[in-house]
Order: structure tokens, then C-alpha cells, then sequence
């Protein structure tokens, strides 16, 4: 998992061992793969006291996303950090990605949750939804004073979104790291183009 901050709110060590093993979870096989009885075994606690913690799935999904989320952003640093180029931001986008795959061996929980959308709880689809929304708020910003640079931040995110999941269909994980190299190129021709 990638490391970060707790998120929008302090939870409990145990309320954190929880979000954990329902991140898991649902990482490898999606929102459904999560039941209580499962996550109360893998935390060792009794099903009532997951209930206690998070008296919904769907208060859990959304808080599963948001701490994703949180983490996810935290691992990528400020956007607009002067130390860093744009080519590094973008190496730095993709290294999310990458170690969501290479590292955590499971893909990126809003790649799995965003195929699902439709099915989703609406407080669960809209955490979802607010994860692109700020991935793409913040490749915008690391691609600095680029004209259109929202619409390439979208096409970055749905490429790399993308690319995790032929990876995964062909077990070529070496197809998310390749992808590194031809974005910051793209990222480089976009920003010389008058």
C-alpha cells in the first residue's frame, strides 16, 4: 500500500488494521469482495465489532476511498513543488501507478472500483469520482503553465488507468513501466508545441 497520511479523519488502530484489509480486499477483487465476516477473521476481531467501526459497507467503501485517495496524493508531494520539473511530476504519476502494481502486487483501488462505478453505493462511487477529480486537479497543476493542461492531465490518468489494466489482463507488469518513459516524452513534445 502506498504510504501516507491516515486521512480526512483519525481512526482507531483497529479501525485502521480494518480499512487496511478491506483496501486489500477490494484491490483484488472489487467491492463485493468485501464482507465483514472476512475482514472481522483477517483483523481478528468478531464481525459486530467490524460493524461497530463502520455500522455500513458503504460508510466502510467510502472511507476505504477516501484514505486511497488521501495516501495516494500524499506519495505524489505538491504539484508545484519548484524543486521539480514536469517531467519529474510525471515520473512521479507514474511511480504511483507503478508501485500500486509492482509493489503492492494489486492494481490501483480506483482503476478496480472505477470499472464498478455504476454498481457502486453513491457515497462509494462519488469517493471514487472525487479520486479522478483530484488526480487530475493535481496532474494539471504539475504540468504547470501548459495550455491544456486539464484535457492532457485526463489523458495521462486515462492512460496510465488504462495500461494497469493490460498489465494485469496479459501479466506484463512491465507495461506500466514502459508507459513512464513515452508520457514524459508526450508531456515533453506538448510543452515545446507553440
Amino acid at each position: 500500500m502506498i504510504p501516507g497520511p491516515m486521512g480526512k479523519q483519525d481512526y482507531s488502530e483497529k479501525a485502521l488494521e480494518i480499512l487496511e484489509a478491506a483496501e486489500v480486499r477490494m484491490r483484488r477483487g472489487g467491492f463485493d469482495a468485501v464482507s465483514y465476516r472476512d475482514l472481522a477473521a483477517d483483523v481478528g476481531i468478531k464481525s459486530s465489532s467490524v460493524h461497530y467501526h463502520f455500522p455500513q459497507k458503504s460508510e466502510l467503501g467510502r472511507a476505504v476511498v477516501e484514505r486511497y485517495t488521501d495516501n495516494f496524493l500524499s506519495f505524489l508531494g505538491a504539484p508545484d513543488a519548484p524543486k521539480n520539473s514536469v517531467e519529474d511530476r510525471v515520473r512521479r504519476l507514474c511511480q504511483g501507478y507503478q508501485h500500486a502494481l509492482t509493489h503492492d502486487k494489486v492494481p490501483c483501488l480506483c482503476c478496480v472500483l472505477g470499472a464498478e462505478s455504476l454498481d457502486l453505493p453513491p457515497v462509494v462511487s462519488e469517493a471514487v469520482s472525487n479520486f479522478f477529480v483530484r488526480l487530475i486537479g493535481w496532474t494539471s497543476t504539475a504540468l504547470g503553465d501548459l495550455s491544456g493542461a486539464e484535457d492532457l492531465a485526463k489523458h495521462l490518468i486515462s492512460t496510465l488507468q488504462g495500461t494497469m489494466v493490460t498489465a494485469l489482463a496479459l501479466k506484463q507488469p512491465q507495461l506500466l513501466i514502459d508507459a513512464e518513459p513515452y508520457l514524459v516524452r508526450l508531456v515533453r513534445q506538448e510543452r515545446r508545441s507553440p
